[in-house]
């Protein structure tokens, strides 16, 4: 899942996003709420995790902008204010889940992963074709030609990304902004290693290499 976390507190922000980064996902975080906004209007986050009380922007503001402009991206509140009509405000702000912290880490995992669960119930596409090549987004799992394929989580997001554009080039800026949530270019050779690393296991062995190497531009996959 990629999650923004829009958090004031560097620390706790930091924490945060080194925990759901192991646990597989992509996080990127804002530290006020008018940076929030800007950067949930950019699409692509399957979940936001905001603070209630952030500078510049409230998150119940920021909540409540994004409702009306028709964005219903699931959304956790996390905030100290933790009595009932605290919790109720940001429920009817537009707010789908409420914690309070301190919180337990485990608790924070499971109450996002519930909310994605929820949203993928709905009428979000859950499966990825791109000609014999098979993407099940709920149960984590790739098949090509109906042979399983083994992912590690950073892969599956690559893959996953480069279905959702198939048959258009992605750069290198892409990859780095979608699937690492990087905003600058750390000068490694990160995507080429798990682009390699990919291309191995979803083309090595079949007939037709679908992972392409486009020139100048980055890369492509194509049925």
């Amino acid at each position: 899942m990629r999650i923004l976390v829009v958090e004031d507190d560097r620390d706790a922000a930091d924490a945060m996003a080194r925990g759901l980064s192991e646990a597989g996902h992509v996080c990127v975080c804002a530290a006020d709420g008018e940076a929030g906004l800007t950067e949930a209007r950019g699409g692509g986050f399957d979940v936001l995790i905001v603070d209630r009380m952030l500078p510049r922007l409230d998150g119940v503001e920021l909540v409540q902008t994004l409702r009306r402009e028709g964005d219903a991206t699931p959304t956790l509140f996390l905030s100290a204010l933790g009595e009932i009509h605290d919790r109720v405000a940001g429920l009817k702000a537009g707010g789908d889940d409420y914690l309070v912290k301190p919180y337990a880490f485990a608790e924070l995992i499971a109450r996002v992963e519930a909310l994605s669960r929820r949203r993928e119930t709905g009428s979000v596409q859950t499966l990825l074709r791109v000609g014999d090549l098979e993407m099940d987004l709920i149960g984590r799992t790739v098949h090509r030609q109906g042979r399983a394929i083994d992912l590690q989580p950073r892969e599956f997001q690559l893959l996953e990304y480069m279905m959702r554009h198939a048959g258009h080039s992605v750069t290198r800026t892409m990859l780095l902004e979608k699937v690492w949530a990087y905003h600058f270019d750390p000068q490694t050779n990160v995507i080429d290693v798990h682009v390699s690393r990919l291309r191995a296991k979803i083309d090595k062995g079949f007939d037709r290499p679908m992972l392409q190497t486009v020139r100048g531009a980055g890369y492509r996959l194509d049925a």
